[in-house]
């Protein structure tokens, strides 16, 4: 009992603002000792809950499924066969997304038949700013959460066309939050494009992003507007239906 409190105590301490810890980081937030929070942390790490860049220690996608029985589980199961009917339709590639601090971590990806040569699956993380559904969760988010971000997040430049002026990546937010939806191209790898619209609890937040990856030679901003916008939207609505979530979302804040 004893070894599960401290291991619980070890994921506790990744938390808003802490998603990057050092051993030592993870023991003072954990109350251990370095070598109580080192033995953990390996052992997290060995069964696939957390990550290391050599210094720093980081959660991945698969401590979701400690919350499968809870809250989101009839979420995710309503989101997969939706998403798998847009990628059948479009034929394209389809995603759903969650925010962990500057990140977004792929919860669903249905790859179509078109392959894209940005290698991404379920529990891939990228930095929001370069992410469709990385500014549709981000233009979500309350001010303070959002100034925090903007705060602490290291906007990276990908590809020449990655936004990477903080006043810049605020214009594009107002501009997600007042049409409801985010279209990217070029800015994680040039050539591919991604456009992503909420999807939201039972209590209406924005939880996540549905998103399509296409070819951005495919995606024209006509057929962006025309098709897979329409096609988002359509399967939150479905989503929302299956789930007992309100029908109709707005990224403009209370």
């Amino acid at each position: 009992m004893q070894s599960l409190a401290r291991g619980l105590a070890v994921l506790r301490a990744f938390a808003p603002g802490y998603e990057r810890l050092t051993i030592a980081d993870a023991a003072a937030r954990a109350g251990l000792t370095r070598a109580g929070a080192r033995r953990i942390l390996l052992t997290l790490q060995h069964l696939g809950y957390v990550r290391s860049d050599s210094r720093h220690f980081f959660l991945t996608a698969r401590v979701l499924d400690l919350a499968q029985g809870f809250g989101e589980r009839a979420l995710w199961d309503a989101t997969r066969p939706v998403l798998q009917s847009v990628a059948d339709a479009l034929n394209e590639t389809t995603s759903a997304g969650v925010l962990d601090g500057a990140e977004v971590v792929y919860v669903l990806r249905i790859q179509s038949a078109r392959l894209l040569h940005l290698g991404v699956s379920a529990g891939t993380r990228l930095p929001a700013h370069v992410s469709s559904m990385g500014r549709v969760l981000l233009a979500a988010l309350p001010p303070a959460p959002l100034e925090d971000y903007f705060r602490t997040a290291p906007l990276r430049r990908f590809t020449k066309f990655t936004v990477t002026d903080p006043a810049v990546l605020r214009a594009r937010l107002d501009e997600v939050r007042a049409q409801g939806w985010a279209y990217v191209k070029g800015e994680i790898e040039e050539g591919v494009s991604g456009v992503s619209v909420p999807l939201t609890n039972r209590t209406g937040r924005v939880i996540a992003a549905l998103n399509v990856s296409t070819n951005a030679e495919r995606a024209s901003m006509q057929e962006v507007r025309r098709t897979i916008v329409p096609a988002l939207q359509a399967a939150a609505a479905q989503i929302a239906v299956a789930t007992g979530s309100p029908s109709t979302w707005s990224l403009t804040r209370n």
